[in-house]
């Protein structure tokens, strides 16, 4: 096999550790390994790092520190808040998310109806947008909890969260607790909680160059709480199990990395993108950008390539060094396509056929080239031998 220089282009998956914050991180797995519940020096030597990383993902979200809970991944932080919230309002039984969430909410809200609550599924329309007449009028006083991704973590098109954190304090659901899913978003555009009028927030390391295994959720100064996992005393009585010290220091350093050059690494990264979206609808006709007239996270690019199978894209890609992700699921083998598209009503013809390419700070132009010099064969190549497949349209 030809020795090809990786292409890793699957960020939203998940991201490289970065230098910094490995170097964070040792000093807790080597030396530094005392329990930060301990009252002695050697533990509160520990329990000051994370407390430092406390404060400086706090700051990252223009936060206070003690609203920030860190948890072991974004999954949890997600479950945490919806079940917190709806045990905050015994009395209500209605929740409020969206028809292309991540399964991490979307997968709670399913079992609640199971229990017997009822669960309004937003939809969006083709471009991935939600409709806020339709979300005002979802609201009733009834409404325990609204649960709303920041961005979504396929197409990285953004919902207008401040928008309609607005609508919920003024109309019948003002009472409602409004959480959103932050994953994909922070660390690539600003978040800054005071101004989005939130009373959850969830976010997660590895989504930002720190390591897997490790996350955080904000929850807002006097919001009523119920911690999931329950026993000891850490995080302030909010999640219980002894802190992975490292981890969270790394977080912490991850959060401060991504705060110096947001903006200018935003604007790289959506010119990346660009030229990315540019060259691909130049060399092949039927394909497809998804989202592509919404706002979206500057990183990412989910684009359909009509009558062709997406994990096929993706093994002739893997097989010359690049790496991207699947928009159509099928990783359960089930064969069924992406919710999130289905959702957006992408074409029967396209919606199998989706690849999403998610780009971080050590991407750069010869990457772009890379994939630009080997995708359009690929598509070449799968629609001549593709039964669903009409005669290739790519060309380079």
């Amino acid at each position: 096999m030809v020795d090809y220089k990786k292409v890793y282009l699957d960020n939203n998956a998940t991201t490289a550790v970065a230098p910094e914050v490995l170097e964070e991180m040792l000093p807790l797995l080597k030396d530094s390994y005392g329990n930060p519940s301990s009252s002695y020096s050697f533990g509160v030597a520990v329990r000051e790092s994370i407390e430092r990383a406390r404060s400086v993902v706090a700051a990252s979200i223009n936060a206070l520190p003690e609203e920030i809970i860190f948890t072991s991944c974004g999954t949890e932080s997600d479950n945490t808040a919806i079940l917190s919230a709806l045990e905050a309002h015994p009395d209500k039984r209605h929740i409020i998310t969206t028809a292309v969430e991540h399964p991490a909410v979307l997968n709670v809200c399913r079992r609640m109806e199971g229990r017997g609550y009822a669960v309004t599924y937003l939809r969006v329309d083709s471009d991935g947008r939600l409709d806020t007449k339709a979300f005002e009028d979802a609201l009733t006083d009834d409404t325990a909890v609204v649960s709303i991704m920041f961005a979504n973590n396929e197409t990285g098109v953004m919902f207008p969260i401040e928008a309609l954190g607005r609508l919920i304090k003024r109309t019948q659901g003002k009472n409602a607790l409004f959480h959103t899913d932050a994953v994909q978003a922070v660390g690539k555009v600003p978040v800054d909680v005071q101004k989005l009028n939130v009373d959850m927030l969830s976010l997660s390391g590895h989504k930002l160059h720190a390591p897997k295994g490790v996350g955080a959720l904000y929850v807002r100064k006097g919001t009523p709480f119920y911690p999931l996992i329950i026993g000891g005393h850490q995080e302030h009585g909010y999640r219980s199990g002894t802190e992975n010290a490292a981890s969270i220091a790394g977080l912490g350093k991850a959060c401060e990395l991504s705060t110096v050059g947001l903006t200018e690494e935003a604007v790289y990264l959506g010119k990346l993108r660009d030229k990315l979206e540019a060259a691909v609808l130049s060399a092949c006709t039927g394909a497809i950008i998804n989202g592509r007239a919404a706002e979206r996270l500057p990183n990412t690019s989910s684009i359909s390539f009509e009558h062709i199978d997406g994990e096929a894209i993706l093994m002739l890609l893997d097989n010359s060094g690049i790496y991207a992700a699947s928009g159509s699921a099928c990783s359960s083998g089930s064969g069924k396509p992406s919710h999130v598209l289905e959702a957006m009503s992408v074409p029967v013809s396209a919606v199998h056929g989706s690849i999403r390419f998610s780009l971080s700070r050590y991407n750069d132009s010869a990457d772009i080239d890379r994939l630009i010099d080997i995708l359009p064969g690929v598509i070449t190549k799968l629609r001549e031998i593709s039964p669903l497949s009409r005669p290739s349209t790519c060309t380079r």
